[in-house]
């Protein structure tokens, strides 16, 4: 990604925003996707094929990790390491998605679909996070 495309899709040619806005995003996303979870379990288990007590369990990881990324996003200059630690954890949940859609779990086609395209916006946010950490440290040394 060029870094006008990336300027363009962040809105802005600070870093330090651009890193806040991916962020932030993650956490509005992962948040309201963690809230869907725990409020609808049970039509949502249905409707993806998997049982609510699992998308209980990750409807509260999820609404969990979505405050914790989210109070990241709001430091004015967040911590390089914290901030490799949300990219960490989005490529690892992109990964086991994928393990889990291989190796165990039976969705319906909806479960499916749904849960390559969340792997793949989540990869999505931990690319964003990188380059915005990578031009954040660019511009200090």
């Amino acid at each position: 990604m060029s870094a006008t495309q990336f300027t363009a899709l962040a809105r802005t040619g600070d870093p330090h925003t651009a890193l806040r806005r991916f962020l932030a995003l993650d956490a509005v996303v992962t948040g309201a996707n963690g809230l869907a979870y725990l409020a609808a379990s049970g039509p949502l288990g249905r409707f993806f094929g998997v049982g609510p007590d699992l998308l209980l369990a990750l409807g509260t990881v999820l609404a969990v990790y979505g405050v914790a990324v989210g109070l990241l996003a709001a430091r004015a200059r967040p911590a390089a390491l914290p901030v490799r630690a949300v990219i960490e954890t989005n490529l690892a949940w992109t990964v086991l998605s994928f393990l889990a859609l291989a190796l165990w779990l039976e969705p319906s086609t909806a479960g499916a679909v749904w849960t390559v395209l969340q792997a793949v916006v989540v990869a999505g946010f931990a690319v964003l996070q990188h380059l915005a950490l990578k031009a954040r440290q660019d511009i200090s040394e």
